[in-house]
């Protein structure tokens, strides 16, 4: 049975709007060749489109073309507002965007834990609104008669109906687990008291925003599906290098996060190495005391490319940078990257910064190994800074190792956009389910 001419619309409909969230802003010809509907079919989706405030004209396809045909289409972007938040350990990270994700404020702050939880998260939640004040967003009523937000009776009970330009969604990243069945971050031995309560407190200070927190290594591993090193692939697994160790597994283009959100905990491997196991509340003796950013500054100092004793500031990432810049100059000589401005001559260290890159290779390989035998992803991501940080460099030494440790084709390769993949992850993802909620 065919369908009806109203289906018929919306289903077209629908097809122009995910080009449009996939492709950008496209011109009705392409429209016309990548739905394959007839030219009077796309006209018509076009104005109805426009009428309704979804598309409007954003510009025309080339310098030397004008009329209807160059006119460029695109979805309309202040229709809504997102927010993304990156949440560490020690600090939050804001970014706040229009609806096709242009960035219209951005902020950070460093977060004192042991001031306690509630002023931690006043600190945390004040940062967004003032991001969400100054990128001119509505930010949500604070109750549901208060002005610019109106409610609608639906089978779930009231809905908002939200104001034009007001925030849609807020996505968060942030350590730990989360509870596939409630989506809500797990209460994890090791994470701040302050990371649940701040999911909340948001809820609770934007109640007509949807909040989503998601674990910050899929969301770094989603960024780089998107925009970064696996743009080509489907099925790949990033390892997330940084303070904490962790993997995102990604299987025909879906992010896998097994029966109770713990798919990729690999911090908690065990591995040969360690001074013991890890236990079912800390990962102390597992991958982590091999790879995670304590592990890498103490093999720096083992060999002795970073001053003894714990002299110097540098962070683990920079060590990386350093040592692959050293090993890349070939002969030339380098300052150690703890080095007091004003130090002596500096020393040839090349054959420490080798060692020091080939020790940690050594030991990534053992992580990335286990990981191959079990998904054979076929592509393997080094994520976060440190994973950034030793570019391929470093990868190509991990994929040696694992050449020669399984028989499983797997390239290696390093983040693109490192430490900054989890708040782009949380941006798209803050940015699909709103386009998908307010576009049906």
């Amino acid at each position: 049975m065919p369908a009806s001419p109203s289906t018929a619309r919306a289903i077209n409909d629908r097809l122009a709007l995910r080009l449009l969230q996939r492709e950008g802003p496209l011109t009705a010809g392409q429209l016309k060749q990548l739905t394959g509907l007839s030219r009077p079919t796309v006209a018509d989706l076009v104005e109805r489109l426009t009428a309704s405030g979804l598309i409007e004209m954003v510009g025309e396809s080339g310098a030397q073309r004008r009329g209807p045909n160059a006119r460029l289409y695109g979805i309309v972007g202040d229709r809504a507002h997102l927010a993304a938040l990156d949440v560490r350990l020690e600090s939050v990270s804001v970014v706040v965007s229009d609806l096709v994700g242009r960035v219209l404020a951005e902020a950070s702050v460093p977060i004192d834990a042991d001031a306690g939880t509630g002023p931690a998260v006043e600190q945390a939640v004040a940062l967004v609104e003032r991001a969400v004040k100054e990128a001119g967003a509505e930010a949500g009523a604070t109750g549901p008669g208060a002005a610019g937000v109106q409610r609608r009776e639906s089978v779930r009970g009231p809905e908002p109906v939200r104001e034009w330009g007001s925030l849609h969604t807020v996505g968060i990243g942030a350590p730990g687990l989360i509870d596939p069945a409630t989506g809500e971050l797990r209460n994890t031995t090791g994470l701040p008291a302050w990371h649940r309560s701040l999911v909340g407190a948001l809820q609770e200070r934007l109640p007509d925003a949807r909040v989503v927190v998601e674990n910050e290594t899929n969301l770094a591993a989603l960024a780089e599906m998107r925009d970064g090193a696996a743009r080509d692939r489907d099925t790949f697994v990033l390892l997330w290098l940084d303070m904490g160790i962790g993997a995102a597994v990604v299987l025909d283009g879906a992010l896998r996060r097994g029966a109770s959100g713990g798919a990729g905990e690999l911090g908690f491997l065990p591995v040969p190495g360690t001074r013991g196991l890890p236990s079912a509340t800390d990962c102390e003796g597992g991958f982590h005391s091999l790879a995670g950013a304590a592990a890498v500054l103490e093999l720096a100092r083992e060999c002795e490319v970073l001053g003894v004793g714990g002299a110097g500031e540098a962070t683990a990432a920079q060590v990386v940078r350093w040592a692959v810049a050293t090993v890349t100059d070939g002969d030339a000589e380098a300052m150690r990257p703890d080095a007091p401005r004003g130090a002596a001559a500096p020393r040839k260290v090349h054959a420490r910064a080798a060692r020091f890159l080939d020790t940690l290779a050594d030991r990534l390989a053992l992580g990335v190994a286990s990981v191959v035998a079990l998904l054979d992803p076929g592509c393997v991501v080094l994520g976060g800074e440190v994973g950034q940080a030793g570019g391929d460099e470093l990868a190509v030494r991990v994929a040696e190792r694992i050449a020669g440790m399984s028989p499983l084709p797997v390239e290696v390769r390093p983040s693109v956009l490192g430490d900054t993949a989890v708040l782009r992850g949380a941006l798209l993802t803050a940015q699909d389910g709103a386009q998908d909620e307010l576009f049906g």
